[in-house]
């Protein structure tokens, strides 16, 4: 430990040298030449009797740098916490009055997001008390909003038929045209006549842009990503990972 603390000192008296000029217009305190030679001496002198410490103090300075981040996105969550769990044109799943809400940002073309379905559906069907948030993120591909597009249009129309429009969209292999995705919807029991419609509804625009601006204040980069409590997972997290979470939250709670 006072190792990896000496280490991060020199590191830091490393880039105090280095910034010594710009800083030194600022500062009437500044170190004098034959002090600034002496100091980078010592400084050369130890990391070349000791050059691991460059590489040790990256590692702290990158670990720090994820920890800032960790906190940076847990505060995010926090303050978007409404946005994420109650928005009523979010699509959700599962039991609508669970104790842990789980939100997932998807895209109906993302190789990852249909991975982890199984998953999701594992997970629901153990966890009767879980609620789930489905945001559409369709970053992928033209066909990648169309099929957001009508899977709001199915909530819209009939809410106890979106998750299993959502799954048929999720499985569906190949491209998803507008006429396959129209056909999914008449298989899952809805109006293609509407969905087709309602997919240029103003409120499924407004969610759209609404979700692209949640993930983006969050700093999700791509698709899958799960939100529980203020926990940020990206990827195609394991089934034991996200149980795992949830009772992390719950233990909290």
């Amino acid at each position: 430990m006072r190792h990896a603390i000496l280490t991060a000192v020199i590191f830091s008296m490393a880039l105090a040298v280095t910034l010594f000029d710009a800083r030194a217009q600022k500062s009437s305190s500044s170190l004098t030449p034959v002090q600034k030679e002496e100091v980078e001496k010592l400084i050369g002198d130890y990391i070349r009797q000791n050059p691991r410490i460059i590489l040790e103090a990256i590692e702290i300075l990158k670990q720090q740098e994820r920890q800032d981040e960790e906190e940076r996105v847990s505060a995010a969550i926090s303050r978007l916490q409404n946005q994420l769990t109650k928005q009523p044109t979010s699509p959700v799943g599962g039991n609508p009055d669970g104790d842990v809400t789980i939100v997932e940002f998807f895209d109906y073309r993302c190789g990852y997001c249909k991975k982890v379905l199984p998953e999701v559906i594992a997970l629901l069907e153990q966890d009767k008390n879980l609620r789930y948030v489905f945001k559409e993120l369709p970053i992928l591909s033209p066909e990648s909003e169309m099929a957001a597009r009508a899977a709001l249009a199915a909530w819209r129309q009939d809410k106890g038929k979106y998750v299993a429009y959502h799954t048929a969209l999720m499985q569906a292999q190949g491209n998803l045209s507008e006429r396959r995705i129209l056909r999914l919807a008449r298989n899952a029991g809805l109006d293609p006549a509407k969905i087709a419609k309602d997919m240029q509804h103003p409120k499924v625009e407004e969610e759209l842009k609404r979700n692209v601006r949640l993930a983006e204040q969050i700093g999700i980069r791509g698709t899958p990503a799960f939100v529980i409590g203020n926990t940020l997972i990206p990827g195609a997290v394991d089934l034991s990972r996200l149980q795992n979470t949830v009772a992390d939250v719950r233990d909290k709670q």
